[in-house]
């Protein structure tokens, strides 16, 4: 009777014992996606990266974790042949077990998202605290996720390393023509040189060459107070008075300062200057997909898939931008307006360091709009709360393009663009977006 006793309570043990060394799987929620995704702009603010470059920041990392969802579920097609230069990322080794696809997806998102920043120190730390509380919770799934992650960032950091973006560093700086006062001049308070000059030169991903979707050239230059170019200028000169006069609670004043997104501001108080630190407006609609992917309660691999196609969209966008700015190469209003009109004339938001012709804001706002229209559907209502850690409140919007077209008249508003940058802009955007969303085959 004891040994039957005994022979029961040794097999409660064994059971005990093996169901206590039995490691839980790794659950990675899209919650980690976004916290990651937020972790990178906050550094991405500290570093101060300008518009062009922080959209580079936006693609390469969702790409990588993009291919390794994409490569374990039926659902979703590779981009490898389809995105300039990428090729298929490597197998995972089957043998070594089963493979957690989001935390390897998570791992190569956060690897190559460090090697693209400056601070490297709090991603490190980020980083470290999920490798720790993954190893703990369950050490050979996180190991196998963690290899394979990191080997598919490195096969995306070597096709990043090739677009040219490193050659663009050395290359020279910005020359002001003074002897032509059609062409961009740097602008106060800060007088900085021209912004990325040569950002045509960088690899695109879907569009074809950067010259692509070129919008039709601005209004020929003219002081002529007939001529269009005038009168657009006369204009920007007369809303920026005008909404000065109504108020901090003009919609015009309203609508500038939500979608400002200038990532340098710079301020000055008596012989001191210091920056004000915003995101730029890839990281507005990026913040923006966030939004509608919760809205829209998306899966992991759905928030992934989302994220990886607006954000191509809008790193093509800028090149495309960025190619006509250097090319019109159009002086700014603030130029134009205090030299010729008022002097004391100040525009309500601060113009940035580069050339007026296409807004930018205009161009990746269209882009981003149309594809997340293509994501979400059209009439998808949103409230956008993108600003409010700089202290705007929340607007809210009823569809993608909605917004983008508000985003485009918030740069007249702002008194940085003339109307010719913004109607041509956001078509200019809209017909690259509309390109993308035809050319990339992203589900199966």
């Amino acid at each position: 009777m004891k040994s039957i006793k005994y022979t029961a309570l040794l097999i409660v043990m064994i059971l005990f014992w093996g169901c206590k060394k039995e490691e839980a799987s790794i659950v990675i929620t899209t919650d980690n996606y976004h916290n990651s995704m937020d972790q990178i702009i906050n550094v991405m603010i500290h570093d101060i990266f300008s518009p062009p470059v922080a959209s580079r920041i936006f693609a390469y990392p969702n790409v990588a974790a993009y291919e390794i969802i994409a490569t374990n579920n039926k659902n979703f097609k590779s981009l490898s042949g389809q995105l300039s230069g990428l090729t298929p990322i490597p197998n995972y080794d089957k043998s070594k077990g089963p493979l957690n696809v989001h935390l390897a997806a998570l791992v190569a998102y956060i690897d190559v998202s460090k090697s693209l920043i400056f601070s490297e120190e709090p991603i490190v730390k980020y980083r470290d605290s999920l490798y720790n509380k993954w190893e703990t919770t369950n050490k050979t799934e996180f190991s196998n996720a963690k290899e394979y992650g990191l080997e598919v960032a490195d096969h995306i950091k070597k096709w990043l390393s090739k677009d040219h973006y490193k050659e663009t560093r050395s290359m020279p700086k910005y020359t002001i023509r003074t002897n032509d006062p059609s062409k961009w001049q740097p602008t106060p308070p800060a007088y900085m040189d021209g912004i990325e000059p040569h950002w045509s030169k960088i690899r695109t991903f879907v569009i074809d060459s950067a010259n692509q979707f070129a919008p039709p050239p601005p209004p020929k230059y003219s002081l002529d107070k007939g001529s269009l170019f005038y009168k657009e200028l006369k204009e920007v000169y007369d809303i920026g008075n005008d909404i000065v006069k109504k108020g901090d609670t003009c919609v015009g004043i309203k609508t500038a300062r939500f979608w400002d997104c200038n990532p340098y501001v710079s301020v000055t108080h008596g012989h001191m200057m210091y920056a004000v630190k915003k995101i730029t407006p890839g990281a507005h609609w990026i913040g923006i997909t966030k939004i509608a992917c919760r809205n829209a309660n998306y899966n992991f691999d759905q928030t992934v898939y989302a994220y990886t196609k607006t954000a191509l969209a809008i790193a093509d966008g800028f090149i495309s931008c960025w190619d006509e700015k250097y090319r019109s190469n159009l002086v700014r209003p603030e130029t134009l307006i205090n030299k010729y009109i008022d002097q004391n004339w100040k525009p309500l938001l601060q113009t940035p360091p580069f050339p007026e012709y296409s807004s930018g804001h205009s161009v990746v706002s269209g882009a981003a709009a149309v594809v997340l229209t293509d994501i979400f559907g059209d009439n998808f209502q949103f409230d956008d709360n993108t600003e409010m850690q700089f202290g705007l409140p929340v607007r809210s919007f009823n569809s993608f393009n909605q917004a983008a077209d508000e985003a485009a008249m918030s740069r007249m508003y702002g008194g940085i663009h003339y109307r010719a940058a913004v109607e041509n802009g956001i078509l200019q955007g809209r017909n690259l977006g509309a390109y993308l969303v035809k050319k990339l085959k992203m589900k199966q």
